[in-house]
């Protein structure tokens, strides 16, 4: 059987990408894997989050992953061994980037599930990181309600 030892577990930080995080967290708990909670910042939003430098970027996004995981996970978060981490950058390539980098054993995503045209114009971090991944791939699509929460809340 495969042993997983490291969980890299990407988020934007947004209500579909809990269910991915909440997935490795209970894989972290169940196999004793470390987990990894990776978030990569578009550095567009340098403006958005009121930042004047790449450094205070980060320590934002930082805070920011922190109190995503604490509204969210703080009933796995005492059970499983978790390391946050934020860079700047294309998500995608950060994400697989970081995977290689970390050593990890399976990277555990969200995916918003479109096809067709919102698809091909939006494309797909999840697609991109399962072609050029070193290692396996897992996508958890959020169930029907959360997407339809997710929405109306959008």
């Amino acid at each position: 059987m495969y042993n997983v030892k490291r969980i890299l577990a990407p988020t934007d930080l947004s209500e579909l990408s809990r269910a991915g995080v909440r997935y490795a967290l209970d894989l972290g708990r169940a196999t004793g894997a470390e987990v990894t909670v990776y978030h990569a910042a578009d550095i567009s939003d340098l403006a958005n989050y009121k930042a004047s430098s790449v450094e205070q970027l980060v320590a934002n996004h930082r805070k920011a992953l922190s109190r995503f995981l604490g509204e969210n996970f703080s009933d796995l978060l005492p059970l499983v061994e978790v390391r946050e981490k934020v860079e700047i950058g294309a998500a995608a390539k950060k994400i697989v980037t970081e995977a290689k980098s970390a050593g990890a054993d399976l990277i555990v995503l969200s995916t918003n599930g479109w096809t067709g045209l919102s698809h091909v114009l939006l494309g797909s971090v999840t697609e991109k990181v399962v072609r050029l991944a070193h290692c396996p791939v897992l996508s958890i699509r959020p169930s029907a309600s959360e997407r339809r929460h997710s929405r109306a809340a959008a």
